[in-house]
């Protein structure tokens, strides 16, 4: 993992808008009278029937999908106690991901007050605002006290996450670590060390899961907590044992479980040998666990071992349930998280992680390799059925113990809802990155001394995304880096006109030329073509010596197309090739083809386009559902290109009847179903959502992307993806960002993963 620092993280908050989250309407608000609805005088109405039934709150206002992250500060991740204020980014922070994982809306509340009875005063008096409230960063043994009363007090659900999320997950992994391991909890000897919140809320829901007391050995700063001890807190002594042992290193003999939740290097490679066979440690004192992992792991073969942290395997991370929770406790407005949903949503998390891992295609099973085992034994935090399957075994788990308001029992139908009210937003992308860090590919970028280029060959070599190589000079490249401040260090440069690579430009010029001679290309031509660094960079990826290619960003389209047909040719199935971009949008992601090569397509290139478009939608586990856009509407107009496309919808109509397919159709009838099926009824679409659309021409599909994009309608684009030739090479738009050019590195790998195993 890169390294975070002190600069580079003050900029993060503080560049464009202060901070990470903002308030943005949900209703129309153009107009007077939107005004009027939204304010006075429309909006006594739900006032008044608030007052007569609170319940409608849910139903008239924010209520049901907000949440408060509500701090004193006393206890800020690493930090300690802080202050509210100092902890307002952690707080905000908590707010972003409640968002992004699972769409729900947070109001961070920094309270400025050490007493527990005048805190619980505060928060009870703020409640109404909240469906639920989601404590966080307060110190021990206050947060156990204000926790259990606001919990009995209030009537929506109150959890302290940094009690409860750990343990919901490490619970999670220890059920798994036993299921591997043949082990009986109710016979397992645990260790703890450390008797914070986070510890304390571990072991009591581990014993709920079965771990017997007896068999427990708690120890704090000072040792094993025993009867002999004086001065324990009341929590303490519920854990204090009856024995003369009084180190770590006397409690972990024989045992079959170490927890961690204390301070760095505390644990040894010798305590770990002491340990009963196949010993499971949890390693998650933050940043730096209690053992390193590579200290852990050269301790002995047989140990199953999980950390906080995201750069080694088994990461128990937070984000894994509370998202999750609050989306089930929500959505049945419970009136409390109980022990049952925290055992629900352990087991849930526990049972995804035995399933066959999803990604964003088909074969992506086979490409990440994750199977249940020693090194996957939880989820990864970026898992996008953990919404699904969490929320809902939360949410059923909160009906069957009688804390819901509301039942659900279509759970399918819930599951989709949820689902479309995420859509794909950036977890597309999330899934990409991580997919693509699986298998580490090489990935040449061709305009090697353009100054995006060279930020996100950095972004994707210090996340682990490829093995990035400039193609350019090399003192130029270090000149532009030295302007911007960029560290080049790891990053492989090649000067493909320098005379050093004459070796190199003649083997590749010779390939060229015989793969080419009956097209006319000689040797002497193709030594030339070789200071092209399109030539040269596609020729890397066609010999072997790279991977995946990018290039575009000086380049003209028809260039570099050319360029990719002599060189890399395209796959036996097809004649044409083509593009796509994906726009994010909150209905979800809209594929859009053909974005960049083909000008005017004919009849036989749209089929084409629609075949390579409906498989790499597929590619992207989404099935396609096929638009084929005009200006006109079901042979409205019988000529030029409505004619070509309506010839084509027909062909598939005939040929392939599996396709979800149909056109010509404007954009509106195209984007809305209840207007397509009540002036088309015929269309074979009916009751559909189109995700997939065909324009008539380049000029169209293109205009149309990036107007979504500059109107702020969509989300983050990914494209443009290259559909049809043999090997990975992508094109950028031109002066793309480098958000662009990462997002499309991260495809080339992925692509670049897929090539290489169809061909084993």
């Amino acid at each position: 993992m890169p390294k975070v620092t002190k600069e580079a993280a003050l900029k993060y908050h503080r560049s464009g808008r202060p901070g990470k989250i903002e308030v943005v309407p949900t209703k129309p608000h153009s107009t007077q009278m939107d005004l009027s609805l939204a304010y006075s005088p429309g909006v006594a109405e739900p006032c008044l029937e608030i007052e007569k039934d609170p319940q409608l709150a849910y139903e008239y206002t924010t209520k049901g999908n907000l949440v408060a992250v509500i701090s004193n500060g006393t206890a800020v991740l690493g930090l300690g106690d802080i202050g509210a204020l100092a902890g307002k980014p952690v707080m905000e922070g908590k707010g972003l991901l409640f968002k992004i994982f699972a769409g729900i809306d947070v109001f961070d509340i920094e309270v400025d007050e050490k007493d527990p009875e005048k805190f619980i005063q505060t928060v009870k008096a703020i409640s109404p605002t909240f469906g639920g409230i989601n404590l966080e960063d307060i110190k021990a043994p206050e947060c156990f006290e204000i926790e259990k009363r606001l919990r009995e007090e209030l009537d929506i659900p109150v959890m302290h996450d940094d009690q409860h999320g750990t343990a919901i997950i490490s619970a999670a992994a220890l059920i798994n670590a036993l299921d591997i391991t043949k082990k009986d909890i109710s016979k397992i000897k645990l260790v703890v060390n450390g008797a914070g919140a986070s510890a304390i809320a571990c072991t009591n829901l581990y014993m709920r899961f079965g771990v017997k007391k007896e068999n427990i050995i708690m120890c704090d700063s000072k040792g094993v907590i025993t009867t002999k001890r004086s001065n324990l807190t009341a929590t303490k002594k519920e854990f204090a044992i009856d024995s003369d042992i009084t180190t770590l290193d006397e409690a972990i003999e024989g045992a079959d479980v170490f927890l961690g939740l204390s301070t760095a290097d505390i644990l040894t490679k010798e305590m770990i040998r002491k340990m009963n066979n196949n010993p499971i440690v949890f390693a998650l004192a933050n940043p730096n666990p209690e053992i390193s992992y590579e200290e852990a792991m050269a301790s002995r073969d047989d140990l199953i071992f999980a950390t906080g942290r995201s750069d080694y395997p088994n990461q128990v991370n937070n984000v894994l349930g509370f998202p999750y929770i609050f989306r089930g406790a929500l959505d049945v407005r419970a009136t409390t998280i109980n022990e049952e949903m925290k055992l629900a949503a352990s087991r849930a998390i526990a049972d995804l992680a035995k399933e066959l891992v999803p990604d964003v295609i088909n074969s992506a099973y086979e490409i990440k390799k994750l199977n249940f085992g020693k090194d996957y034994i939880i989820p990864k935090p970026l898992d996008p059925r953990l919404l699904t399957s969490v929320s809902t075994a939360v949410a059923k788990a909160a009906i069957e113990s009688g804390v819901a308001q509301k039942t659900i029992t279509d759970w399918v139908e819930y599951q989709n809802r949820i689902s479309e009210m995420m859509g794909y937003s950036n977890k597309l992308i999330h899934r990409l990155t991580a997919l693509a860090k699986s298998e580490r590919k090489r990935v040449v970028y061709c305009e090697g001394n353009h100054v995006n280029t060279i930020k996100a060959a950095i972004i994707a070599y210090k996340d682990n995304l490829c093995e990035p190589i400039l193609l350019g000079s090399e003192e130029r490249i270090q000149n532009i880096a030295k302007e911007n401040g960029l560290d080049l260090n790891g990053i492989k440069i090649i000067n493909h006109r320098n005379i050093s690579e004459d070796v190199r430009r003649a083997r590749y010029a010779q390939l060229l030329s015989e793969k080419k001679s009956r097209e006319g290309i000689r040797y002497q031509e193709a030594f030339e073509k070789m200071s092209d660094r399109n030539y040269f960079g596609m020729m890397m990826v066609e010999t072997g010596d790279a991977d995946a290619v990018i290039t575009g960003i000086y380049s003209h389209y028809r260039e570099f197309a050319k360029t990719a047909l002599e060189v890399i040719g395209l796959k036996p199935q097809y004649k044409h090739f083509a593009a796509m971009h994906i726009v994010q949008t909150k209905r979800g992601p809209y594929f859009l083809a053909d974005t960049l090569i083909n000008r005017w397509p004919e009849e036989d290139v749209l089929i084409e386009i629609v075949k390579l478009a409906h498989d790499t939608v597929q590619y992207f586990s989404t099935e396609p559902v096929i638009a084929m856009l005009s200006f006109s509407n079901y042979g409205a107009d019988d000529n030029g290109s409505p004619k070509s496309i309506a010839n084509a919808v027909r062909y598939f109509h005939d040929n392939y009847p599996d396709y979800n397919i149909d056109g010509e159709m404007q954009l509106n009838f195209a984007m809305n179903k209840e207007l397509r099926d009540k002036a088309f009824p015929f269309n074979t679409l009916k009751g559909k959502d189109v995700n997939t659309l065909i324009f008539p021409n380049l000029s169209s599909a293109n205009i149309s992307s990036k107007l979504l994009m500059e109107l702020g309608i969509a989300g983050e684009s990914l494209g443009p993806i290259q559909m049809g030739l043999r090997k990975a090479v992508h094109f950028t738009d031109i002066e793309s960002s480098v958000r662009d050019i990462v997002n499309l590195t991260a495809v080339a790998v992925v692509d670049a993963i897929a090539n290489s195993l169809q061909s084993k």
